[in-house]
């Protein structure tokens, strides 16, 4: 069976435009994951292999990054960025190979969408049963297990809002937004928006992000001999979700993408 070069795959499975998307392309796709992409999907663009199925199984790594992040230590930690950076690879793979193939569906969409909000929140979810110390030995402290679901429900929320967007103006019968509408049309808000998109702190609770300050913290705490930076984390990441969340609200509202 010929396998296709990687000279022959890019003008295909990478158009002009993939990893130039404002929104729709990760830091890490642009920066590595794209280029390794293209080395799997020599290996199966001519296989039976379908895209959907590529996506039930980047859906299923992204989850299993939960019971990952349950091993304490270092080892868990590490386990959970391998399950999320091969989540991230099967997320490049997944389109590219449907582009090659010329295999699109809304139903595709749909199961990215919902990949994308499950590995958010298993990460999310893990890292507060990690600070809760299921298998320390002693009294299991249910507050940090809370907070890491309220980041969780967080991190699912802010991206609800953004597709609901999308709902909203179809429903009203609105072609889909337009860059320029996000916008907030208060130049306050304007200015408070590009300053938030500097910083990047809202990306911290986004499953690639929060898996490497887990292992960041997993190290310190494995120094210290205990869970305070863990902890500590949780609490930062569960703060920066609810203010993340209704920040996104407000920004939308007062934006024209609902206009």
């Amino acid at each position: 069976m010929h396998k296709p070069s990687v000279a022959e795959l890019r003008p295909v499975v990478h158009p002009a435009g993939v990893k130039d998307r404002r929104s729709g392309e990760h830091w890490a796709g642009r920066l590595y994951m794209r280029e390794l992409s293209l080395r799997v999907d020599r290996h199966l663009v001519n296989t039976r292999v379908t895209p959907n199925q590529l996506t039930y199984v980047m859906t299923l790594a992204g989850v299993l990054a939960l019971p990952a992040l349950l091993l304490p230590g270092v080892a868990g930690a590490v386990l959970g960025v391998v399950m999320v950076q091969l989540y991230l690879l099967l997320d490049c793979v997944d389109g590219e190979v449907a582009r090659w193939k010329q295999q699109f569906s809304l139903g595709g969409v749909y199961l990215d969408r919902v990949g994308a909000y499950l590995c958010d929140a298993a990460v999310l979810v893990g890292f507060g049963l990690r600070a809760a110390d299921l298998w320390g030995g002693g009294r299991i402290d249910w507050l940090w297990a809370f907070l890491g679901t309220l980041a969780a429900l967080g991190a699912i929320l802010i991206k609800a809002e953004s597709d609901l967007v999308g709902v909203a103006r179809h429903q009203g019968g609105l072609p889909p937004v337009q860059e320029s509408a996000a916008e907030p049309r208060s130049s306050g808000l304007a200015l408070a928006r590009r300053a938030a998109a500097a910083l990047k702190f809202h990306r911290l609770v986004l499953g690639i992000e929060a898996s490497l300050l887990i292992l960041v913290l997993a190290i310190v705490d494995q120094i210290r001999g205990d869970l305070f930076f863990t902890r500590l984390g949780v609490v930062v990441l569960a703060a920066i979700a609810v203010l993340q969340t209704l920040l996104h609200l407000v920004s939308i509202l007062a934006s024209s993408r609902l206009k």
